[in-house]
């Protein structure tokens, strides 16, 4: 009988405890990239980049042009070259390609540490406000959408409507 009612305690405490952590624990979710998509801040931001990539994109396609230039004055004269002025030219192209490539990696590298730097404080401040909405609302874990692929996410747990009203966003 003793051990009847410890296992019954048990298991009514255990109950409890269980309820008491599920009435803890509160998760939501949102679009991370869809507020920011809606965000006014973003059109600029997106202009700034798009500037500052066109200035990689255009002395790209520069020295692209040249090296193609050289290639084919290469073909059209090497029947005639010594094999001295052949090794020259190929080991020119040669060096040309591997400055493009290396101007290339450089450049894409140069405009993510820019988009990076251009979208931080907006991707601060959104993170602010839905610290904000999820603080208000009581929610524990605020999950990113876009990235988890919910399964099952209840109406009432998308944060994206309390959010935008926090930024101001229509």
């Amino acid at each position: 009988m003793k051990n009847l009612f410890k296992v019954a305690l048990v298991a009514v405490f255990m109950l409890a405890t269980a309820g008491f952590a599920k009435a803890q624990t509160k998760i939501g979710y949102i679009d991370f990239n869809g507020v920011i998509e809606a965000m006014p801040d973003l059109k600029p931001i997106q202009t700034q980049l798009q500037t500052y990539q066109k200035t990689f994109i255009d002395q790209s396609q520069s020295m692209q042009a040249e090296f193609q230039k050289k290639g084919e004055a290469y073909e059209k004269g090497r029947q005639s070259m010594t094999d001295a002025a052949r090794t020259a030219a190929e080991s020119e192209l040669q060096d040309m390609q591997k400055r493009i490539q290396d101007y290339n990696r450089n450049a894409e590298q140069q405009v993510q540490a820019k988009s990076s730097e251009l979208f931080k404080p907006l991707s601060d401040k959104v993170k602010t406000a839905i610290n904000a909405v999820a603080k208000e609302k009581g929610y524990t874990y605020v999950l990113d959408s876009t990235t988890t692929g919910l399964i099952v996410s209840p109406p009432g747990d998308d944060l994206m409507a309390a959010v935008k009203v926090k930024l101001g966003i229509k």
